[in-house]
């Protein structure tokens, strides 16, 4: 075999390789020999078919499957010669092959770029930190106890109170006709709770059980049935049952009947599952600040076909989008090329990202274990109730499938591992510093500047 260079062009590599005719139709000869010990011919006994018959039947068909398999075994025999780390498939085309001369075909590829080893002990981050307040866990209690709360029939003829439930039928309609949607029977509005239409369960309020109410409102302009955004409707309520609710107070026998041995107890659940979930806020910030620093500190080539690819996902996302009409109105006024041009960035941003944290694993040797991929498949089960053990079969009959959950397993543990290296700086912030987009708060000049990143970090970086 022979490897000829034709040109280097960044991370892109283009050569041809010359495989020997003697060698080709030794391999042809040898699967001819294979095929006569197994057919069958009349007039013939197995292993005596003469090779020129052979030839006539089965030389085209076996010399296609030959070529192809040289093809494969001399494109990896030539990357592993030249030590080339193909970023993507390689792009093979045939030159010459025909029989008694040498196979020639052409292989491009990219490259997987060169990654100069990150000083991480270097990096700073800061990690923002907010304990759980009392005040939010007087509202996860009350949260807690209205989800326990019961309701009891008012007897007296008062009207409905803010706060109250109302058992009614009703119906709406638009210029007198009937609306897909718009009736129910048995229906229970809690006055006050804002889960209807704006206006609709403030007009409830003063009606007694047994009179008939209606009710005249306009559905709000971005309502989500567009055939009925931005139009007036009325709903003739009939008011069937006026309720109270009934909240609980928190007591061991509350805390019991939901797995707790004491209030206390219950608490202490709470307020840990509380900061769970703030310290996952705050891990998600905080690999968001290492992205872009790494991203900021990192400018290395990357392959534009790996780029083409993320690329092509994203838009496919965004014809999506726009299809709906749910552009993002800082993106409404831009031409579709202005479009494209930003979220190729962003999907150079992702691809850079992707390719440093993978250089960084593999050279810490960061591992993903089976232990990992079993709590990544139990996880993937516990999101469809009901059908586990069909997911489970999904998973052990695909192993493609299971190798798909190993790659956001491997970027968090990098990532970790990162943390684990890096300088790290606590800050005690709110909850609500905490939850808030750390860009909104940058001057208007860097807002724009931000912008890309934003949206890479709002589509991939912080999931």
């Amino acid at each position: 075999m022979q490897v000829i260079d034709k040109s280097t062009d960044g991370l892109t590599r283009e050569f041809n390789v010359v495989v020997p005719a003697t060698s080709i139709e030794a391999r042809v000869v040898s699967r001819l020999n294979e095929v006569g010990q197994q057919v069958r011919l009349p007039g013939f006994r197995p292993g005596k078919v003469p090779m020129k018959l052979l030839k006539t039947r089965f030389g085209e068909s076996i010399r296609g499957e030959i070529l192809e398999t040289t093809i494969n075994e001399s494109t990896q025999a030539a990357l592993a010669e030249k030590a080339l780390k193909p970023a993507m498939q390689p792009k093979v085309e045939l030159v010459s092959f025909e029989e008694g001369k040498d196979l020639e075909f052409s292989v491009k590829i990219e490259v997987l770029p060169e990654i100069a080893a990150s000083d991480l002990s270097g990096l700073a981050l800061t990690r923002p930190v907010a304990p759980v307040t009392d005040e939010e866990m007087d509202k996860a209690i009350a949260d807690f106890l209205k989800s326990r709360r019961t309701t009891e029939t008012v007897t007296t003829a008062r009207g409905a109170k803010n706060g109250d439930a109302i058992v009614a039928d009703f119906v709406g309609t638009i210029d007198g006709v009937e609306f897909q949607g718009g009736k129910a029977e048995g229906a229970t509005i809690e006055l006050g709770a804002g889960t209807f239409i704006p206006g609709f369960e403030e007009q409830l309020i003063g009606a007694k059980a047994g009179e008939t109410v209606v009710v005249k409102v306009t559905f709000p302009k971005d309502y989500g049935a567009k055939d009925l955004a931005g139009k007036a409707a009325e709903f003739k309520v009939v008011v069937k049952e006026l309720q109270t609710y009934k909240t609980p107070e928190l007591t061991d026998d509350l805390a019991k009947q939901v797995g707790d041995e004491s209030a206390e107890g219950l608490k202490t659940r709470m307020r840990a599952f509380l900061q769970g979930s703030h310290d996952q806020s705050s891990r998600l910030r905080m690999k968001r600040q290492l992205l872009d620093v790494l991203a900021e500190g990192h400018t290395f080539a990357v392959p534009q076909g790996m780029v083409d690819v993320e690329f092509d996902a994203i838009w496919r996302q965004m014809e999506q989008v726009m299809k709906g009409g749910q552009l993002d109105p800082e993106d409404a006024g831009k031409s579709e090329d202005e479009l494209k041009a930003e979220y190729r960035s962003i999907a150079e941003r992702r691809v850079r990202l992707g390719l440093l944290l993978s250089d960084i694993g593999q050279k810490n040797n960061v591992q993903v274990s089976q232990d990992d991929l079993n709590g990544a498949l139990r996880a993937e089960m516990m999101r469809y109730p009901g059908q586990e053990q069909a997911i489970f079969d999904y998973y052990q009959k695909n192993p493609q499938a299971v190798e798909s959950l190993r790659a956001p397993i491997f970027e968090e543990k990098v990532v970790d591992f990162i943390f684990s290296q890096a300088k790290v700086t606590d800050e005690t912030v709110s909850l609500d510093e905490l939850m808030r987009d750390p860009d909104d708060d940058a001057p208007e000049a860097d807002k724009a500047e931000a912008k890309p990143k934003k949206k890479a970090k709002a589509k991939k970086d912080a999931d």
